[in-house]
């Protein structure tokens, strides 16, 4: 390419001056034979060199990553993409309260339409980068009055004055070809950026949706122990009257009524303190779904989400729809075409530029044959010395690539973390909920044997507050590991960027069910 550059670029600038003197109005030497190969030879080299670009083309850069979860057993292969339907992944919890929040965040929630105006703008970029593949054309129009004077002898200072017009219409184009795919690389960068913004904009949606169910199932389970609470209230308020019924028969001790009024009052103030847990996630949820919390609530409910049973075969590769994943891989070939850009700022740039228009002093003459006047010819221009301006500009341009590499793969090492941390998070709150289950029930049972005996004045009252105080606790502790299970869910939902939606059903074996969408 370089010989062959060498033989072309004289020839290009003999075109040059050749219509640079036509311009001025001054004859060249050559025969019309001649000008039609140099024309020629000219074109040829402008459509040859177009094709070519400068800087690296982009390949992907490779991460290795398991074929597998550590966290689960076998697995099934699938090939997922970040464009793929993910479906409304929060209508595996079958809640409808949920679902019309959701369609509520998706409409007024504020980072999103931050997101999406941000997208717009990226969009936009990219189409002014395409916009230098076409010629500039400009027309002007002018009228000038001005007045001279003209001195005739040195000696007699004498002269005349005059008073001119000019009436000038013209029209300009000028293109410049993209010989070494500055222009080519831009588009690359600006298409590549503005799909990173697209994906930004996938990831911010799927973030805020993402919170909002953390948000609302931790206020469905701080529901639930508010209403474990009130019922607590009720029973210590039972065993108060038990207890001040036995000291007034002289059973009971005055200490015992005192007791069993502490743990009363304790237990009215936690259902206070609740209170204050359950209005700052109301608040939050009318953050998320664009209101002021003064217009919005939530009335208290018992928590009716069921909890999706995950897959036990999900592919690795369902990663590849995060869309936080999709963004910095395109992020990373925007970076690779602007070292493009920057290699191409020490080739020449060749410029085609005409003129033409009518130009007169007097009005009637104006717009006739005789005041016509054009120009076109082409123009070469190099940058010689510039202080190391572009060999720093191109450094820049590959650092910022090495950098965009590293974080890609930060974040799919991130991306597989999050979701090994979310499967292991199920996977012992799972058996932890299910041995605490068994403690409430068995807490249960020995608060109410606990009872009769104290009623029946075998045991001490302290026996009643231990068996009670277990009781809630036990309790609270489940409703707790169940509140964990659902954020954990709804995080594992997040790290695959959006469940496991579309995920094909698994053969003879049985060893999976996909989760009903």
């Amino acid at each position: 390419m370089s010989r062959s550059l060498n033989r072309q670029v004289p020839i290009v600038r003999m075109h040059a001056a050749a219509m640079a003197a036509a311009g001025q109005g001054r004859s060249v030497p050559t025969s019309p034979r001649v000008r039609r190969t140099v024309t020629w030879l000219a074109a040829s080299a402008v459509l040859w060199l177009a094709g070519c670009a400068v800087g690296p083309d982009y390949v992907r850069p490779s991460v290795e990553t398991p074929a597998a979860f550590k966290e689960t057993g076998d697995w099934k292969l699938a090939e997922p993409s970040d464009a793929a339907s993910k479906g409304d992944w929060w209508a595996i919890y079958q809640d409808p309260v949920l679902t019309d929040l959701m369609a509520q965040v998706n409409v007024d929630n504020q980072n999103i339409k931050v997101a999406e105006a941000n997208y717009r703008q990226a969009l936009a970029l990219a189409s002014q980068a395409r916009a230098a593949f076409f010629p500039t054309i400009g027309a002007d129009a002018g009228l000038t009055r001005a007045s001279s004077r003209v001195s005739n002898t040195a000696v007699s200072g004498s002269g005349a004055g005059g008073i001119s017009n000019s009436f000038s219409l013209s029209g300009t184009a000028s293109w410049e070809p993209d010989i070494w795919g500055s222009v080519r690389r831009s588009v690359e960068a600006g298409n590549a950026s503005a799909e990173a913004s697209a994906a930004d904009l996938a990831n911010a949606r799927l973030s805020a949706q993402a919170l909002l169910a953390q948000n609302y199932f931790d206020l469905r389970v701080t529901d639930a122990q508010k209403a474990l609470l009130v019922r607590t209230v009720a029973a210590y308020e039972q065993t108060l009257k038990l207890t001040q019924n036995q000291y007034a028969v002289g059973v009971a001790q005055r200490s015992d009524v005192i007791q069993a009024q502490t743990q009363l009052q304790s237990a009215q103030a936690s259902v206070l303190d609740i209170e204050v847990t359950r209005a700052q996630l109301e608040h939050a949820i009318a953050l998320l779904v664009g209101k002021a919390p003064a217009a919005f609530s939530l009335a208290s409910t018992p928590l009716r989400a069921a909890l999706p049973t995950v897959p036990v075969s999900l592919p690795s590769t369902l990663l590849e729809r995060r869309p936080d994943i999709a963004a910095a891989e395109r992020s990373v070939a925007a970076a690779n075409a602007k070292i493009g850009v920057a290699k191409a700022a020490f080739f020449p740039t060749l410029s085609l530029s005409a003129t033409g228009g009518f130009q007169s002093s007097s009005f009637a003459n104006w717009l006739t044959l005789p005041s016509r006047f054009w120009s076109v010819g082409p123009a070469l221009a190099a940058t010689l010395f510039d202080g190391g301006l572009r060999r720093a500009q191109t450094d820049a341009a590959i650092a910022a690539y090495d950098a965009q590499v590293a974080t890609y793969r930060q974040t799919v090492l991130t991306a597989f973390q999050a979701v090994e941390d979310n499967l292991a998070a199920l996977n012992y709150l799972g058996r932890e909920s299910a041995v605490q289950n068994q403690a409430v029930q068995s807490s249960r049972e020995a608060l109410q044997l606990i009872l009769n005996q104290y009623k029946a004045g075998t045991v001490g009252f302290q026996n009643v507050l231990t068996a009670q105080t277990t009781a809630y606790t036990t309790e609270r502790t489940a409703l707790t590991i169940l509140g964990r299970q659902f954020t954990a869910n709804v995080l594992l939902v997040t790290a695959l960027g959006g469940g496991w939606h579309g995920l094909p059903n698994e053969g003879e074996n049985g060893t999976a069910k996909q989760a009903d969408h």
